[in-house]
């Protein structure tokens, strides 16, 4: 057996990828282990979102050369970075021996038996290509990730995505059902689906929200989440499904961006404010207890102070349960790319502490409205801090800490008696 190392950064999509890689080697003989001291090919799966995280992997490749020194290991980079960076990777890092982009995935382990491989096999975007035939090794635990679709339609003027995963297509909806029934199976009782645009699933007959309804009832599937979507796709019909289906999670990431239609123009988001406010307003009307979170990104160029006092005024309204919240990162390949930058760093670190004070106030608010309350924890595993404790989600995708013992997958209320912005800690009340 060959040897495999995988190092995973980014997304959930990213984390998905790699456990269809690790799927796919595995039927030509590799086995994945946990350090890459005698590993026989060791691979970075990337991202390449943003620019800090190429800066990592750039970084990570240097400390890994060092494992060249052993005959016949191979070095690769897969994923996005692999794609955005194809022209220049290997004078960055001239010990790499792979470049496999997402749609590749399938020539690995040609590429990895071959020492004189052609990097723009594994480089070719393919709008054919969805791996609906190919196994997946999923990681254990109570959470499995099911990836839906594959690309993203939208072109976001600040997002590389469609230029290093290609355009969207969506998997057959009987083959995702089938991947669902298998990880119930295998022990999984959470199934995040995942697409870049994910409430853009459609296959034949099957939209998303039939697709939301069928994996819903699959047996065995305590909750089903999904991420993330795009406010301009959400029909109806997701709402409904989300309002009916008790097994789907009260929870849902919606990414804003910004709070000025100024900017969400420039962005090519494809609503505005007044309509983002008013599908919240029916989501909230729909679905009871439903949590909220988002994307923010400050300093996009020709953002005005006006423009960002828009943004914190719509977080101070709409009270995220939580956020992630981004400078502004300049992606070579995109149409924000090309244009000058307004905002100095230093302006747009200042605004994104504002934010980030603003948003930590909200969410230290909501949690402390929880004490006191019973939620229901799926439990996942020992908590990291505390000798004895455990952790697990609510169904708003919080995290609770509490004292053990209790058996990872299982469903167990917990009294709440304590907050942070981040977390709750309480006692165990009951086990199911």
């Amino acid at each position: 057996m060959r040897k495999l190392y995988v190092e995973t950064y980014g997304c959930q999509m990213n984390v998905a990828d790699t456990e269809l890689i690790v799927g796919t080697l595995g039927t030509h003989g590799w086995v994945r282990v946990d350090t890459p001291d005698d590993a026989d090919a060791i691979l970075l799966n990337t991202c390449a979102i943003r620019e800090h995280a190429e800066e990592r992997v750039l970084g990570r490749l240097g400390a890994l050369a060092r494992h060249k020194r052993r005959p016949g290991v191979r070095l690769g980079v897969t994923g996005c970075m692999a794609q955005h960076l194809r022209d220049t990777i290997r004078a960055k890092a001239p010990l790499v021996d792979v470049l496999v982009g997402p749609d590749g995935y399938r020539h690995l382990p040609g590429l990895l038996a071959d020492d004189e491989t052609d990097p723009h096999v594994g480089l070719r975007l393919d709008g054919a290509e969805t791996y609906a035939d190919l196994p997946v090794a999923r990681g254990g635990g109570v959470r499995a990730w099911v990836t839906i679709m594959r690309g993203c339609d939208r072109f976001c003027t600040f997002c590389i995505v469609p230029f290093v995963r290609g355009r969207e297509r969506s998997l057959p909806g009987p083959v995702l059902v089938e991947q669902v029934r298998a990880a119930a199976g295998a022990g999984a009782r959470e199934v995040v689906l995942l697409g870049q645009t994910v409430n853009a699933y459609r296959h034949d007959d099957w939209d998303f929200a039939r697709l939301l309804r069928e994996v819903a009832a699959v047996p065995g599937v305590a909750r089903l989440r999904f991420t993330s979507p795009h406010p301009a796709e959400t029909t109806n019909g997701m709402i409904e499904a989300m309002a009916e289906c008790a097994t789907i999670a009260p929870q849902l990431h919606l990414p804003v961006q910004s709070g000025s239609d100024r900017v969400l123009a420039r962005m090519a988001r494809d609503y505005t404010v007044a309509a983002y406010e008013d599908l919240v307003a029916r989501l909230r009307a729909h679905v009871p207890g439903l949590a909220l979170s988002t994307d923010v990104i400050v300093g996009f160029p020709g953002e005005e102070p006006d423009d960002f006092a828009a943004t914190h005024a719509l977080v101070e309204r709409i009270r995220y349960d939580s956020a992630f919240l981004f400078k502004y990162s300049r992606r070579d390949g995109t149409r924000a790319g090309k244009w000058p930058e307004s905002v100095s760093e230093d302006d747009k670190a200042r605004r994104l502490t504002a934010l980030i004070a603003l948003q930590e106030s909200i969410a230290a608010d909501i949690n402390r409205g929880l004490v006191g309350a019973t939620v229901e924890v799926l439990v996942e595993g020992p908590a990291r801090r505390q000798d004895g404790w455990m952790m697990g989600k609510t169904p708003q995708m919080k995290t609770v800490v509490f004292p053990g013992p209790a058996r990872p997958g299982a469903l167990v209320t917990v009294r709440i008696d304590a907050t942070t912005a981040h977390s709750l800690r309480g006692a165990l009340a009951t086990a199911a």
